[in-house]
């Protein structure tokens, strides 16, 4: 308590600087809690949105590396030009039983799809779509397409043949409504009817204007695949177990198996980057504050040199003269971690609370912020660490200094 005692002294009779290197440990700490709050906020509401346009796990209709051409395993010493290998007809085979066999042991739920490029036409426009033949109710379990639904319902694929859901931006662009009939045209030239029992809007544009669902049977016929599906989606009841479980279907099918992580890599390795920018910019700001808290307590050293001398002559040992200097550089940063703690959580309220008018293609009216007391604790480490650091060296020179010398000097 005396160590502490002296050393609180010491801050109070430098006391405008130590409220300037306290408001500099602050403004580090409380801007670098807002900072990771509104980052990692939007990272997770980016996440969240990605992980409910997308299944958790994808079994595609090819492998992993393409099959190996006859012709490359008689001739090991040959570079073929212009060779094109035979193509089989893509497509899962025997997808009742590769379904069967998933069900055994992955928990969560699965439906069969089946894709394919196809042109929507009304009243003399054209537009390019993605159409997904899908069982409805099986769909429903595997994507929140259900909850995207603007009008009409999603089941009433199950009851109509020929029932088609699209995005509401798809429907703006072509003047269809509900209840309307389309012509969907396939890549091979087939063209059918289907009539518009739903509109879904996913705040996803590319989906809102490029996306189309219909029943699988219908799909199959009009992209001449008949009993054919080219994908299985997969929702987990525990998304973490995403990578395990494309590893193993994979092993178990012989086809591609993708989780959201692996078909996401990119942007994974730019959410990493950016945290690592993030906080290097938050240690260069406490750095810098740290450089405050060294010069105060140098110039503490300096003044105090006759008293340390006195100290010393006392009996102090130079642990404890260590050790005063040092509390004086952790008072600091302690007083900074929790005005900037206070400041950090203002900033995260402030900006959780205020409103954004976007444009319709961005449906966000507040910014994403995400509290968490990982953030706080972690700025406050760092603020402490760098001012014990700050505290520390001239904390060295206090304790080294010999007190005759000093005596000598001041008489």
């Amino acid at each position: 308590m005396l160590l502490l005692r002296i050393a609180s002294t010491h801050i109070r009779n430098r006391l405008r600087q130590t409220i300037v290197s306290t408001l500099g440990v602050a403004l580090g700490v409380g801007f670098s809690v807002a900072m990771a709050s509104l980052m990692e906020g939007s990272q997770r509401d980016f996440t969240a949105t990605l992980i409910d346009a997308i299944p958790h796990v994808e079994i595609l209709d090819e492998q992993r590396a393409p099959a190996e051409q006859p012709a490359s395993a008689v001739y090991d010493a040959v570079t073929y030009h212009g060779l094109r290998p035979k193509e089989d007809l893509r497509g899962i085979r025997n997808p009742t039983e590769a379904l069967a066999s998933l069900r055994d042991w992955v928990n969560g739920s699965m439906a069969q799809r089946l894709s394919g490029q196809a042109v929507l036409r009304y009243a003399g426009q054209d537009i390019g779509m993605t159409l997904v033949g899908v069982e409805p109710k099986r769909e429903l379990n595997v994507s929140k397409i259900g909850e995207d639904m603007r009008q009409g319902a999603f089941e009433d694929l199950d009851t109509t043949s020929n029932g088609l859901v699209i995005g509401d931006k798809a429907a703006e662009r072509l003047g269809a409504e509900l209840g309307d009939t389309v012509t969907l045209t396939s890549a091979n030239s087939v063209a059918k009817r289907f009539k518009i029992v739903g509109l879904f809007h996913s705040g996803i544009t590319t989906s809102d204007e490029g996306l189309a669902y219909a029943p699988l049977k219908a799909v199959q016929i009009l992209l001449e695949k008949p009993d054919i599906i080219n994908s299985i989606a997969i929702h987990l009841n525990a998304i973490g177990e995403a990578n395990e479980v494309a590893a193993r279907a994979e092993r178990q099918l012989g086809y591609k198996a993708v989780s959201w992580e692996e078909a996401n890599e990119g942007l994974m390795e730019a959410f990493f980057v950016r945290n690592v920018i993030m906080y290097t910019v938050v240690g260069a700001i406490l750095v810098v504050a740290g450089f405050g808290i060294f010069n105060i307590v140098s110039t503490i050293v300096h003044e105090k040199a006759r008293d340390i001398a006195i100290l010393k002559s006392l009996g102090f040992p130079e642990g404890d003269i260590q050790q005063i200097f040092v509390l004086e550089g952790l008072v600091i940063g302690i007083l900074g971690a929790l005005a900037g703690s206070a400041l950090g959580f203002s900033l995260s309220s402030y900006l959780a609370s205020v409103k954004f008018e976007f444009t319709q293609d961005v449906e966000m009216t507040h910014l994403p912020i995400y509290f968490s007391t990982l953030h706080y604790v972690i700025a406050c480490l760092l603020a402490l660490f760098s001012s014990g650091i700050a505290g520390y060296i001239p904390a060295r020179k206090a304790a080294r200094l010999n007190p005759v010398d000093i005596i000598r000097g001041a008489t």
